[in-house]
């Protein structure tokens, strides 16, 4: 379900933040296993932080088409991205707008 008001949009987008951290820090603490994930780690913590500031700073708009990050993480297994249907749900509602009842 879409987060319904902006407050709880910013909170799935900082949530999101904290799960890449978390990831890079289990990549980095165990690189055998999980090695291939800092691949695209910066980037998608470059584009969910980029999000996060536009919200705010007031030039974040709602648009139909997808946030940049979704094209590195489509291909990610969820096994390597256990939160991809956080990342999922963010961009949802970038696209769709705030579930406000209608």
């Amino acid at each position: 379900m879409r987060p319904r008001t902006p407050e709880e949009y910013v909170d799935l987008v900082e949530q999101a933040l904290f799960e890449i951290e978390e990831l890079r820090a289990s990549a980095e603490y165990d690189m055998e296993e999980m090695g291939e994930a800092l691949g695209f780690v910066d980037e998608l913590e470059a584009g969910v932080r980029a999000l996060l500031e536009s919200m705010r700073d007031g030039s974040y708009r709602f648009a139909d088409e997808d946030l940049p990050f979704m094209r590195l993480i489509e291909p990610v297994h969820e096994s390597l991205l256990p939160f991809k249907s956080l990342l999922k749900l963010i961009n949802d509602t970038h696209r769709q707008g705030l579930d406000t009842g209608d």
